[in-house]
């Protein structure tokens, strides 16, 4: 059993949360752009944002959002309209999603690594009314392709957008003449008197309106846009607060994309609880998160697996004053105890976490608590968040609840037994836009949400996370899930990371595959890790392909989640060739 050191920071959990609650003793049902100004009036001066080398308080981010509220104004938007932005992580990312709740209008931040018929369809499906979007993000054409879009007559009759700003970073795309010039938008938007925004926002003012159409991504078919309201978001977000202990003033560094709710939820609305800032660093190396974390004295990274191992072999990790980092949050896939251990000790950290949660629960819905042995944060994701003012008496002083369902006909099964994970709370979607099948199919008349992932809920409340349905395979009709077995070999002290799938066998119909990285000077064979498995997977269980991976060459989506079916394609191609 591994534990935890003693906590850097003065203050006791209890204290920090003692904090929380004095702060906010009820629960104000808020909209977005409401409880950033109540935030602006706390903490108006302090630093809320630090990206591209700039610094932003909360007063800066407000006052864009203010002019980029009136700027839709005097561009016709109007309550309830969609605001779809395809841009990089930017300074005004935070300062549009709050002008579009000022004016009620509903927010889709799109995935800015989409092809271009996944935009054609998510623009349409979404009923966009007016686009922002970055000439170009990292190696993709976005305004050049908007622009072919746009110019398609069959697109333009189909499709509600009626406005496309466009930001230039190269200046080297042929813009059509309708695009307007993020300049020009915000230069009109100067006409529209504060009475009139002021109107506008008066008339907005509600918590349970759509604030955020997120979309899914579609690994199952189409992409699914999840609504989301601005409670849901808020409750999300505070959640967090109250579960982590976050305490006034902290750094959080957080290389993540502004698309997807974990940035949103995790870092921007949750700091902004309690006067804390953060610090945006998306796509950094390992050691360029290293200077930042230094610069900005983080307390607090929030990380994925795949980008925590790189920056923990770093050559050069222990030349940083890394002394203010005190808590993690690792997440989106499972590390083993090793990992943990070394993070623990390479970075001083004294608060780790992990947690579960997706889109359709507006972020997280469980996380593990603070001072769990490794050992529990290593083979589970957490239990349900604690909420301080923002829960509800039916949830018993938790953020959700979770059961698990027999995936066949949806009846709720025992405690303990491995099932499709289901669950519900304050923070939950209520839908999917313009889906009423895939709604109904995913979401019960209790408002049980099935998240298609499979598990099981331990006698403490804790989730054991198995892996995705359709990611689970069957060896002569036994049924395997790839996260018992990954877990499994990740404790063999030679392996940084792994992940493992299910590849056709006309013996079994299917069989184990497990793709390896392991550490640094390392080397690992399949009689190895059959020998390690021996004693903790049944037979049919152990992989019968054992092949090794780079750290460079795992296929990652952008928040750093390993890309299985990829795997697949590779698998596949590994199988022809032997």
């Amino acid at each position: 059993m591994v534990k935890l050191k003693q906590t850097k920071i003065s203050k006791s959990i209890d204290e920090r949360r003692k904090e929380l609650t004095e702060a906010y003793p009820v629960w104000n049902r808020d909209t977005i752009a409401l409880h950033f100004q109540k935030s602006v009036e706390a903490f108006g001066n302090q630093d809320f944002m630090y990206i591209h080398g700039e610094i932003y308080t909360y007063q800066d981010v407000w006052d864009s959002a203010v002019k980029m509220a009136k700027a839709l104004i005097r561009s016709g938007v109007k309550r309830r309209d969609h605001i779809a932005v395809l841009m990089d992580n930017d300074a005004s990312y935070p300062s549009l999603m709050i002008a579009s709740s000022m004016i009620g209008a509903v927010f889709i931040p799109m995935n800015s690594m989409l092809s271009k018929e996944e935009l054609k369809y998510i623009l349409k499906q979404s009923d966009t009314n007016l686009l922002v979007v970055h000439e170009t993000v990292r190696d993709k054409q976005h305004a050049k392709t908007v622009a072919e879009l746009w110019q398609s007559e069959e697109f333009r009759e189909t499709a509600q957008l009626e406005k496309i700003i466009y930001i230039e970073t190269k200046g080297e795309t042929e813009i059509p003449d309708s695009f307007i010039k993020w300049e020009d938008f915000l230069c009109a938007g100067e006409e529209v008197p504060d009475e009139e925004w002021k109107l506008c926002w008066e008339k907005s003012l509600y918590p349970d309106e759509v604030a955020i159409i997120m979309y899914t991504s579609g690994s199952t078919g189409r992409p699914k846009g999840v609504m989301l309201t601005h409670d849901m978001l808020l409750r999300c977000a505070f959640s967090t607060c109250y579960s982590r202990a976050i305490e006034k003033g902290r750094v959080t560094f957080a290389p993540l994309p502004f698309y997807h709710c974990f940035a949103i939820v995790e870092a921007i609305l949750a700091m902004s609880y309690v006067g804390g800032s953060f610090v945006s660093a998306l796509g950094a190396s390992p050691l360029k998160s290293l200077e930042l974390m230094e610069k900005y004295r983080a307390n607090d990274y929030l990380c994925v697996p795949s980008t925590l191992v790189p920056l923990l072999n770093h050559p050069r990790v222990s030349e940083f004053d890394l002394s203010s980092l005190f808590a993690m949050w690792c997440g989106a896939a499972p590390a083993p105890v090793p990992v943990w251990k070394k993070a623990m000790d390479t970075l001083g950290l004294t608060e780790i976490i992990t947690g579960y949660g997706q889109t359709e629960v507006s972020s997280s819905g469980v996380t593990t608590e603070i001072g769990d042995d490794l050992e529990v944060i290593a083979t589970r994701v957490g239990r349900p968040k604690l909420v301080g003012s923002c829960g509800l008496p039916e949830f018993q002083g938790h953020a959700t609840e979770y059961k698990t369902v027999d995936p066949e006909n949806g009846r709720t099964l025992e405690a303990g037994t491995i099932g499709e994970l289901a669950v519900r709370g304050p923070s939950v979607t209520r839908g999917y836009y313009k889906k009423p099948e895939e709604t109904a199919a995913a979401i019960d008349k209790d408002g049980w949400l099935r998240t298609g992932d499979v598990g099981r809920v331990d006698e403490r409340g804790y989730v054991q996370l198995l892996g995705r349905s359709k990611e689970m395979f069957k060896v002569s009709g036994e049924l395997v899930a790839p996260r018992e077995v990954e877990t499994a070999i990740s404790e063999h002290p030679a392996v940084a990371q792994v992940s493992v799938i299910g590849v056709p066998d006309t013996m079994t119909t299917e069989i184990g595959a497990a793709f390896i990285e392991v550490h640094e000077g390392e080397s690992i064979s399949r009689k190895e890790i059959a020998n390690w498995c021996a004693d903790k997977l049944a037979r049919f269980k152990i992989p019968r392909y054992v092949w090794t991976m780079k750290a460079s060459d795992w296929p990652l989506t952008s928040t750093g989640k390993i890309q299985k079916f990829r795997l697949q394609d590779i698998a596949n191609e590994k199988l022809k060739r032997s």
